[in-house]
């Protein structure tokens, strides 16, 4: 996966130095697409990559190319965050009921209620932006259902929908934008895009998360399946016919319409005929030691 990243660094230098306008031409586009399909490459084995790097090239094809996204600094900057939020206990397991994403809501929300946990007003307000985006973004069918009353915080707060996110973390990174610091961190320029056009970096994330963090591209996968179907028919080999038993079982293909893919094994493999051990010089009656 070293190439890999490598790769994708050089994605993020031409992002760079053409920062303020969007250079995703069929060339660049065939680019990305190629660096996601060799993602997908080899999929039952353990990837070892920067997980910034790794989002940053999800964030390129779902912002930069598929909504022409321009400034270079929101790219860095959303990779930077979702590696900092995965890392740490705000990451939602896959697989949880509707009460339990709510509880993870409200852990959340609840660490950055009071301004007097933060150095100052502008990581305040840049936490609360933050915040909002990550939740709408990653997790937009959690935003809009209704928290059990179980949680009084959540009981007593009406309205956490979808419209009310959108608008809590325009304001607050519109917020983190004014102050001072944001001048004196350089960070200016990227949280006024924040707050500007919140909803199109929401969208971006949302299609992120759907095809690479809590699911996958169904359309990558399908082709890889059919590669390496036709492969194993090409070659015969083992390899191949279980890596698109790997990739059927993420698509959940009907094993009726693949048998030979789910063909039984030996259970017990045959071994060719040996020859007999050699005769112990002590017969067949007992070990020829005494006790």
């Amino acid at each position: 996966m070293w190439e890999l990243a490598e790769r994708i660094e050089e994605v993020r230098a031409l992002v760079r130095e053409n920062d303020g306008r969007n250079v995703a031409d069929s060339r660049f586009v065939q680019k990305v697409d190629g660096l996601l399909d060799i993602f997908y490459d080899d999929i039952g084995e353990i990837k070892r990559i920067d997980l910034s790097t790794l989002f940053y090239l999800f964030l390129v094809k779902c912002l930069y190319v598929n909504r022409r996204s321009t400034k270079a600094a929101v790219l860095d900057y959303l990779a930077d965050m979702l590696n900092r939020y995965l890392w740490t206990r705000e990451l939602f397991p896959l697989g949880l009921s509707r009460q339990q994403y709510l509880d993870m809501l409200t852990l959340v929300l609840e660490e950055t209620k009071a301004a007097s946990a933060f150095q100052n007003l502008f990581e305040f307000h840049r936490k609360l932006g933050d915040n909002a985006l990550f939740l709408t973004g990653l997790f937009p069918a959690a935003i809009n259902r209704r928290a059990s009353s179980r949680r009084r915080w959540w009981a007593t707060t009406p309205g956490l929908n979808r419209a009310r996110y959108v608008d809590f973390g325009r304001r607050n990174y519109h917020l983190a934008a004014d102050h001072e610091l944001a001048e004196w961190t350089g960070q200016r320029p990227v949280l006024s895009k924040l707050s500007e056009h919140f909803e199109i970096y929401m969208d971006a994330l949302s299609e992120m998360a759907e095809r690479y963090v809590t699911g996958f591209d169904m359309s990558i996968i399908t082709d890889k399946f059919l590669d390496s179907i036709n492969r194993y028919r090409r070659t015969g080999e083992e390899r191949y016919l279980d890596d698109a038993r790997k990739y059927a079982a993420i698509l959940k293909i009907d094993r009726g319409a693949f048998p030979k893919l789910y063909r039984r094994r030996p259970r017990f493999a045959i071994l060719p005929d040996r020859p007999s051990p050699p005769s112990s010089p002590w017969g067949t009656g007992g070990s020829g030691l005494a006790n």
